[in-house]
């Protein structure tokens, strides 16, 4: 007597129950996690990232570092701050960025080190 079974088959034929759900998190947090690794898809974003490793800067000087005009740097910052990758704070009429908090400096350098082995 054959036995059923109520999950698909695969071309080998293994069948492994549960392997469809297989520990994932929730669709929600999967696509929050994929538009979070699309944000380091940028290399002018990753230059801002890096040069913030090393310390909290303006606008002006991060354009000056990255090589590229204020209004692009703005542009990626704003891009920076919605995926809350980077913070600001107001000094007289400028603004200071500064990565968000260790999580950032972790990945980047776990990104490296894996980039680089």
């Amino acid at each position: 007597m054959k036995q059923e079974h109520s999950y698909e088959l695969c071309d080998e034929g293994c069948g492994h129950p549960g392997a469809a759900s297989a520990g994932l998190p929730d669709e929600e947090l999967l696509y929050d996690l994929a538009e979070l690794f699309k944000t380091f898809g940028d290399t002018t974003r990753i230059k801002i990232l890096y040069a913030l490793m090393e310390s909290e800067l303006c606008v002006c000087d991060l354009a000056e570092i990255v090589g590229t005009s204020q209004s692009a740097v703005s542009h990626q910052l704003r891009i920076l701050k919605q995926s809350r990758l980077v913070k600001f704070r107001r000094e007289g009429k400028s603004a200071k960025y500064s990565l968000a908090d260790d999580h950032v400096h972790t990945m980047l350098a776990q990104g490296m080190d894996h980039i680089c082995e």
